[in-house]
């Protein structure tokens, strides 16, 4: 096969991968309807001026006028200069067709007698609705994801009856599904005003239902991760008071469940006027008049009582401090900071770090020889609570990978509506702030080790995940964001977590040799059955 004819490379969308004879059969169909949208020009109107009547053979082809005798004789079906091309030459020709006409319709040089005026109508629907225009020979599945984005868009906007002219243009760089909080608040949207599903559906969109269960996870992972040998245990429940049991279990989850549903709708009460400037943000209850602004106080100051006095009953007073410490950072910290300075971002992340050491504590408190007050369970002397400082060290510092690039990409919004995130302030120093605390997750796996939480394999186990993310974060640095390394990022923290918490779940320390001694029958060790003994001796007693 000989190679293509040079010229062909100067021409765009065009293809190189073409038989050589098919390559000159589209140069001449190119020369040659030039030559007949010329001679159109001088022609009858009655005659279309892209398509007059030619004499074409394979390959060539010559003007016919209309009116000769010559062009009444041709035969009604012709083969066209593209009919032996490869599809794949064909749809890129057909788009460079486009593309001439359009410029030729619009008033340019190259169409004589064709006014701007003329074209206007015929290309006006495609200009203005995106998912009309053209794709730029995008893949499928990228056109696709684009068709998405705007379907979204658009029952946003119809939902809030808000123009697209007045906010700005979309810079989502993560292809982010609708939140729970969206989809909750267009579900009450389709109920009657005074129905109870429709209130509901909004009071549970106030708590932000996904973030909540990241933070209630957060809690029972460090929870059952504590170093005891019966773990979850029902003879725990003969004590009068709760203990390493599921009831312990039952109160912490649903008082960390309750302090972060009040924290979430306090942050909505504050910045509704915020979240109508943003797309992520626009479709939340308050902003959308699905509740009134006293439900919603009720609902938080509720959930926040609830909360805090089932962790104080239910679990231990310390636990129930950090829920409400938690409440108040949260709602009264963190979301007034947005507005005046970026160091909000770390307020943000210490409010992360906190549901790991509620879950520490709560299990520390069962096993207290002492008073059982903060400082033991904090801050012991034989250093027990350093798993749980681990722990919150890992939850802040993943707070920094996961939320940057997702705020790079939607920058522009957060600058609109005058929240100062490093997304937009310092875009350099963005990306190093997650690059820095993205290397951070090494040692505080090593770390959990050697504190005797996890076996040395979690070490090993985990150190691919943890370099995932780091080279995700090193993409993220140096394009700061640009060629898909936001998204990248992003969605390798999203994954990061679960991933590290579960093989921390599964690497315990000593977990599998217990089950392996309780399978096979082996006798316990020394430790173990000295505590059996005095078991039996207080039965005795």
């Amino acid at each position: 096969m000989r190679p293509p004819i040079s010229a062909i490379r100067t021409r765009p969308s065009v293809v190189e991968d073409v038989c050589w004879r098919c390559t000159r059969l589209q140069l001449q169909w190119q020369s040659e309807l030039q030559l007949v949208r010329s001679y159109s020009a001088s022609a009858s109107s009655r005659q279309h001026p892209l398509r007059p009547a030619t004499k074409r053979f394979f390959s060539k082809s010559s003007a016919v006028p209309s009116g000769s005798s010559v062009a009444s004789s041709l035969p009604s079906q012709r083969f066209r200069a593209d009919y032996f091309l490869p599809n794949t030459f064909l749809d890129k020709t057909k788009t460079s067709q486009k593309n001439v006409r359009g410029l030729q319709t619009s008033g340019s040089p190259a169409s004589p007698g064709g006014p701007a005026s003329k074209a206007t109508p015929l290309n006006a629907d495609a200009t203005s609705d995106p998912a009309t225009q053209d794709d730029g020979g995008l893949l499928p599945h990228r056109r696709r994801q684009a068709a998405r984005r705007n379907a979204g868009i658009a029952q946003q906007l119809a939902a809030t009856g808000s123009s697209p002219a007045g906010s700005p243009a979309p810079t989502d760089t993560t292809n982010l599904a609708p939140d729970a909080s969206a989809l909750l608040a267009a579900a009450a949207a389709q109920h009657p005003a005074d129905s109870f599903r429709r209130k509901l559906s909004a009071l549970l969109s106030l708590s932000k239902p996904r973030l909540t269960v990241l933070v209630v996870l957060s809690a029972m992972v460090p929870y059952a991760l504590y170093p005891v040998p019966a773990f979850l245990s029902s003879t725990a429940l003969v004590d009068a008071a709760p203990s390493l049991s599921p009831l312990t279990l039952l109160f912490l989850t649903t008082g960390t469940t309750l302090c972060s549903a009040a924290a979430n709708a306090l942050n909505m009460l504050y910045e509704p006027d915020t979240d109508s400037k943003m797309s992520r943000t626009r479709t939340r209850p308050l902003v959308r008049k699905l509740l009134t602004t006293r439900a919603a106080v009720l609902f938080a100051i509720g959930c926040g009582l609830t909360g805090t006095v089932a962790l104080y009953f239910g679990v231990n007073p310390t636990v129930s401090f950090l829920g409400a410490l938690n409440i108040a950072l949260y709602a009264g910290a963190y979301t007034p900071l947005k507005r005046i300075s970026a160091i909000n971002t770390w307020v943000g992340a210490i409010v992360g770090g906190i549901p790991p050491l509620m879950g520490w504590a709560a299990a520390a408190g069962e096993s207290a020889t002492a008073d059982g007050g903060w400082r033991e369970l904090l801050f012991a002397v034989d250093g027990s609570s350093f798993g749980g400082w681990l722990f919150a060290g890992l939850l802040f510092a993943w707070q920094f990978p996961h939320f940057m690039p997702l705020s790079w990409g939607i920058r522009e919004e957060y600058k609109a509506a005058g929240l100062r995130m490093l997304c937009w302030v310092n875009p350099a120093r963005n990306a190093r702030v997650a690059l820095r605390y993205s290397l951070a997750f090494v040692p505080l796996c090593v770390g959990l080790c050697a504190v005797g939480v996890t076996e040395w394999s979690f070490a090993l186990t985990s150190l691919p995940v943890n370099v995932w993310l780091v080279r995700e974060a090193v993409k993220f640095w140096r394009h700061e964001g640009h060629k898909g390394s936001a998204r990248s990022l992003f969605w390798a923290s999203v994954w990061h977590l679960p991933v590290v918490m579960v093989l921390a779940l599964a690497q315990k320390k000593g977990m599998w040799q217990r089950v392996w001694r309780s399978v096979m029958g082996e006798p316990l060790v020394d430790g173990e059955e000295d505590e059996g003994e005095w078991e039996d001796e207080e039965e005795e007693l």
